[in-house]
This record gives C-alpha cells, structure tokens and sequence, in this order.
C-alpha cells in the first residue's frame, strides 16, 4: 500500500514537472516569436533588437532584391536549413540570455563557411569565369564584398577595428 501511494506521489511530482517545464517553454517560445523563425522572412532576423541594425542595412544593400537572410546564411538543402536553423536559434538564445556574445555581432566560423558556400553557389559561373572554383581554394567572397549583404560593416558598437574586420573574413 505504501509503494502504490510513493509511485503515486512520484508520478503526480513529475507530471506537475513536466507541465510547468512546458508551461514555461511554450511562453517562452510565444514570447520569443518562435513560430516566426520557422519562415523564411526577414524580419524574423529583427525579432531580437541586436539583429536590428543588420535588417535595416540589408534593406538598403545591394542584395536586397536578390537574397534574403536564409538565402544567404542558411544552407540550401532542407534539412541542413533546420539543423543550422536549430543550432543558430540554440546559440543565439543562450548569448541574448547571458550577455556574453560580441560586440558588434560577428558570424561563426561555421555560418561563414555556409555564406561562403551560398555565394559560390549563386554566382558560380562569375567565379569560375574568374579563375576561382568551389574547392575552397579561392578567398572568401566577403573579404573584397563585405558590403553587399549589409552595406559597410558596424555594428552597435561602432564602425570594426581592422582585427575585428581580419577576423570576420578569415
């Protein structure tokens, strides 16, 4: 009698944890605008404030008519497309969260190396007419076209000091 009534007092502990887990993640998830970041709108890039600026610059940019955010910092497949989706939403929560993300805003070697891939991948012909291939041997399309995505590169910390530029197109 007792283990029946200790099961039950556990099963009742851990459904009221459950429930307020998921409780708490679809607020937050609703807070967050979360639904928005499964499209593939702009602006979903804007939901958080520090993204703002880079929104704003890409409306003015070169690219603007050419190319959205995902089109150019996603991969294009479908599945990768939702697995970097997953693992950018992932790291960007947890560094608004924390505070311990970098100032102005800087892109991972990894999401570089997808831009970089995208770029190719649109303007293949061009780059091999110019002597480049996908191999990866040629520079990285940012480091001569910094500005086409989101015109000259600042962030909210101001214009990038030539380390912080050498870094974002290593």
């Amino acid at each position: 009698m007792l283990r029946a009534q200790t099961l039950s007092a556990l099963t009742t502990v851990l459904a009221v944890g459950v429930g307020v887990l998921l409780g708490i993640g679809l607020v937050t998830f609703v807070y967050a605008e979360g639904g928005s970041y499964l499209s593939t709108d702009p602006a979903a890039c804007a939901n958080c404030h520090i993204m703002q600026s880079q929104y704003d610059s890409w409306q003015k940019a070169s690219h603007h008519i050419a190319a959205t955010c995902v089109g150019c910092h996603l991969p294009a497949d479908f599945v990768g497309k939702y697995i970097a989706k997953a693992e950018n939403g992932w790291n960007h929560s947890k560094a608004f969260t924390l505070q311990d993300f970098h100032e102005p805003i800087m892109i991972t070697r990894k999401n570089a190396d997808i831009l970089q891939r995208n770029c190719l991948g649109c303007h293949a012909d061009l780059v091999h007419a110019l002597g480049g291939g996908d191999d990866g041997a040629a520079p990285r399309c940012v480091r001569c076209h910094g500005s086409v995505g989101h015109g000259e590169p600042v962030g909210l910390g101001g214009p990038w000091n030539d380390e912080e530029r050498a870094e974002a197109t290593r």
